[in-house]
């Protein structure tokens, strides 16, 4: 199975510091639907991992995030894509749980939903906690520079608490064409 597990905020939607707390609030990042299209039409099942603490702060209820996955979902169809499942932290900080990014459980529940190992598994998120709950999981870390991501741009090598193998990339798209490129690489050797 080829599985990819993405971040939401900053990733696939536009990061707010206030929090995404609706489904009009929710806006999609300038070609990160088409890139989770490009996914789904090369084979790869998509899934979500996200710390939602907006539940567990009391700034949205169940109701609000089930509107902002569903308008996600109906987007995405709308360019021919999906995502198989998203997973959610809905815990605030303050809970110490072991599903709240950098921690891994989300990320195991992932893997036990799935039946695989995660080892070498693609992630991709804007976020240091989002690679290190991956890399912890044995997943393959990719940092977006858009949302959070965006601060580290420029910045060669990447801070020494990221994970050693972390790739960068500008956005959700160019993390896509090289998944991708590395894929049709991989098929043309094996046709050798």
């Amino acid at each position: 199975m080829k599985l990819v597990i993405l971040d939401r905020n900053g990733t696939i939607n536009v990061h707010r510091e206030d929090f995404v707390k609706s489904d009009i609030e929710w806006t999609p990042l300038p070609g990160a639907l088409e890139a989770v299209a490009r996914l789904n039409h090369a084979g790869w099942h998509v899934v979500i991992a996200s710390n939602q603490s907006g539940l567990g702060r009391g700034l949205f209820d169940m109701a609000s995030l089930n509107a902002m996955h569903a308008k996600m979902h109906k987007m995405l169809a709308a360019v021919g894509g999906k995502v198989d499942a998203v997973f959610y932290c809905p815990h605030s900080p303050d809970e110490d749980c072991d599903c709240r990014k950098p921690k891994d459980g989300l990320f195991l529940q992932i893997g036990d939903r799935f039946g695989i190992d995660l080892k070498g598994v693609p992630t991709a998120g804007d976020s240091l906690r989002d690679l290190q709950a991956g890399a912890s999981a044995g997943c393959e870390p990719h940092l977006l520079l858009t949302g959070m991501g965006a601060a580290c741009r420029g910045v060669d090598p990447l801070p020494s608490e990221y994970p050693a193998d972390t790739r960068v990339h500008e956005d959700l798209a160019a993390f896509v064409d090289f998944l991708l490129a590395r894929e049709a690489r991989a098929a043309l050797q094996v046709a050798v």
